[in-house]
């Protein structure tokens, strides 16, 4: 549409660097924002129409798709290793924050899925389960190997007397 913008974002632990395309393809905004909350939903808040961002995989990925979905019409976390145009040319801040950008608008980017919080909790209840499972095995056979070894010592020890 005419009016949808499309947003790449370079994240960073301490700033995200953003470009804004317009459906045309022209820069609408080019900025550096500190990677918090409230910086970066004002910035979101202020570009006019449909607004489609995206930004790579990352640690804090989870965390910013949680952030900012109610504030835009479209998010998608892509993974850099499998859109293989954001590996080619320069690997600056801004050139990867303009690929993005363009990669979205031209529908080029692969998407990640980042589920709700419910789904979210779900696999951490379900990893902690795995977790808890396989520490308990490991301590019933390391307890078990335990008894076994006294046990073994103890009719030496019988064997000897």
């Amino acid at each position: 549409m005419k009016l949808d913008k499309y947003m790449g974002m370079d994240v960073h632990q301490a700033t995200t660097v953003v470009v804004v395309l317009d459906a045309n393809g022209k820069v609408a905004l080019e900025t550096i924002v500190a990677t918090e909350a409230a910086r970066l939903i004002r910035l979101m808040q202020s570009v006019n129409g449909p607004l489609h961002v995206t930004f790579e995989e990352t640690t804090q990925a989870g965390w910013l798709y949680d952030v900012i979905r109610a504030y835009a019409h479209e998010v998608v976390v892509c993974d850099p290793r499998r859109n293989r145009l954001l590996s080619e040319g320069s690997k600056a801040d801004k050139p990867d924050a303009w690929k993005l950008a363009e990669l979205l608008r031209a529908g080029l980017l692969r998407s990640v899925y980042h589920g709700h919080e419910a789904t979210r909790e779900l696999k951490q209840l379900v990893r902690a389960y795995e977790t808890l499972s396989v520490d308990t095995m490991r301590t019933m056979f390391r307890t078990k190997r335990f008894i076994a070894v006294a046990e073994s010592r103890h009719r030496a020890v019988e064997f000897i007397k």
